[in-house]
């Protein structure tokens, strides 16, 4: 298992992983565009990816203009082995080594994804979009977190 930055040539595994999730799944997988991955690991913030065997398994996507996470992501066969946690806590040293803003997301209710941003410390502040759950993030939350 490797960890490491995203890069462009990632793209195409990075959406095989979005549109192979069964929860948070895209209405239509043609509104995230590889262009829309390019400009957010490469100008508005960075990703991160896990590979096995040659092969893109998770990922995760930052983005310091909005201050919000775009992305995070692990295929479901890969699921329960450390890796979304993994990428999530390279993706907010990353951003709170950037920056000490709060950062959020939005993510949709009674879902794994709801269960694990709670057990990893993110508060609860409100609804997103069309009925997400709206998550923060506080760099000194994140610092006692990470103590």
């Amino acid at each position: 298992m490797t960890f490491r930055d995203a890069n462009k040539a990632d793209i195409k595994q990075i959406q095989v992983v979005r549109n192979s999730v069964t929860e948070n799944t895209l209405s239509n997988p043609e509104l995230v565009t590889d262009d829309d991955c390019l400009e957010y690991i490469t100008k508005r913030g960075r990703g991160w990816v896990c590979e096995m065997d040659n092969r893109i398994v998770g990922f995760s996507i930052v983005d310091l203009k909005q201050n919000n996470i775009w992305a995070l992501f692990v295929s479901p066969n890969y699921d329960k082995q450390g890796i979304g946690r993994q990428l999530h806590d390279l993706m907010l040293n990353w951003y709170f080594n950037q920056t000490s803003k709060n950062v959020w997301l939005g993510t949709a209710p009674n879902t794994r994804a709801e269960i694990f941003y709670r057990k990893s410390g993110w508060t609860e502040i409100g609804i997103h979009g069309k009925g997400e759950i709206k998550f923060e993030m506080t760099f000194e939350k994140w610092k006692i977190l990470k103590a």
